[in-house]
């Protein structure tokens, strides 16, 4: 999975340009702003699952995926300005839970529990 797995835009160009939206650090309990955004969007993506059962029948071809692909965006945004908040480059994250998932495959660990296995 090298650089053939991304798309057009690299995720540390995709941050940058997220920043273009966000408050300044500087802004009153900014971090805090961040992650409960970060957990309000993961939760609308929840919310619109719970419906799809509850109202489609789990039918997958009746996901709407555009809809969603909104919503990951949104939390894409979230983690791109958390990340760079805490000086954290995309890519590097990216690379990082690539080469983790990578070594527990590799070991046979991908199923399982626990974050340093």
């Amino acid at each position: 999975m090298g650089a053939a797995y991304w798309s057009a835009m690299d995720l540390d160009a995709y941050q940058r340009s997220a920043l273009r939206t966000a408050a300044p650090r500087e802004k009153k309990n900014e971090l805090l702003h961040l992650v409960l955004g970060l957990v309000g969007e993961s939760g609308e993506i929840a919310e619109k699952f719970k419906k799809w059962v509850r109202d489609l029948d789990s039918d997958e071809s009746r996901i709407d995926r555009a809809d969603i692909a909104k919503e990951l965006g949104d939390v894409l945004w979230y983690v791109a300005v958390l990340a760079d908040y805490l000086d954290l480059s995309l890519d590097d994250i990216a690379a990082g839970n690539l080469a983790k998932l990578a070594s527990r495959q590799t070991r046979g660990l991908l199923g399982g529990s626990g974050d340093n296995r």
